[in-house]
């Protein structure tokens, strides 16, 4: 009888493991909560920093991967070789404030670069204010100097930076409306808007968002902004959740990478 209720025991035990959320609520501060009716979310304590994890690992075009400012729940990443399509799974609280957190797909460059890709976001349900992001950065620390252009999950755009380490984030936001709002919905018709492009180029100390918001070639959308990075620096794509214990998924394809300004289309 002792050895049965000891397996009893122990197979209740490891079930009630097994339905235990890999992180605790108690692991994610109250300020990293996203925004709701009843919370608003804020910057970082002052000095609050995480380690990134840094993974070697070549995928598509890029060198290397990491989890920018440690999230909660790791990251991951795929590549299709036949669609050209990078999926890229993150949790996070948010890319902003004075550090961030998402999964980065990277290459180091130096001099002027034009990136650019098609973005989806698979589920529909997501929570509105996900990123999917081009980013140029001059480390990988959470609060790296770096230039930012983003597709919001409900179709904001915006081309953001962040001029010194560990200073706050700084941006240009544009909405669209009375059509498809990029990559999400119209809030007249609700139509879905399933795949828009996005870009950012580098030239030399200016960096510019370029758009198409309907199928049209590639153009400057507003006007760049001025952020002085040093070369090497890094390069590439990425996503986050804007949930700091949830993971999310974007999709980027068709990913331009030159290394010179005007490429983009």
């Amino acid at each position: 009888m002792r050895y049965g209720f000891t397996v009893a025991a122990l197979v209740l035990a490891l079930t009630l493991r097994a339905q235990t959320p890999a992180t605790p609520a108690a692991a994610v501060p109250s300020w990293a909560q996203p925004g709701s009716d009843t919370h608003v979310q804020v910057a970082p304590p002052p000095e609050f920093h995480r380690a990134s994890r840094n993974f070697d690992t070549l995928i598509g075009i890029f060198t290397g991967q990491s989890d920018i400012g440690g999230a909660v729940l790791p990251g991951s990443a795929s590549f299709d070789a036949a669609t050209k399509q990078y999926t890229i799974n993150s949790a996070g609280y948010n890319i902003w404030y004075t550090r961030d957190e998402f999964r980065y797909l990277w290459k180091k460059m130096s001099g002027d670069v034009s990136l650019a890709a098609d973005i989806k976001f698979p589920d529909a349900a997501g929570y509105g204010d996900r990123k999917a992001v081009l980013v140029i950065r001059q480390d990988l620390e959470d609060d790296s100097k770096e230039a930012i252009v983003a597709l919001h999950g409900l179709g904001m755009i915006h081309l953001a930076y962040r001029a010194e380490k560990d200073i706050r984030v700084k941006d240009m936001e544009y909405r669209i409306g009375g059509r498809g709002i990029p990559g999400g919905a119209n809030p007249d018709s609700l139509v879905t808007v399933n795949a828009q492009r996005i870009g950012i180029e580098k030239h030399g100390d200016s960096f510019a968002l370029f758009v198409s918001l309907e199928g049209e070639p590639m153009h400057q959308f507003g006007p760049p902004v001025t952020v002085h990075i040093d070369g090497p620096f890094y390069v590439g794509i990425g996503f986050c959740a804007h949930l700091p214990d949830k993971v999310d998924t974007a999709v980027l394809s068709n990913v331009l990478l030159e290394n010179a300004a005007g490429k983009i289309h």
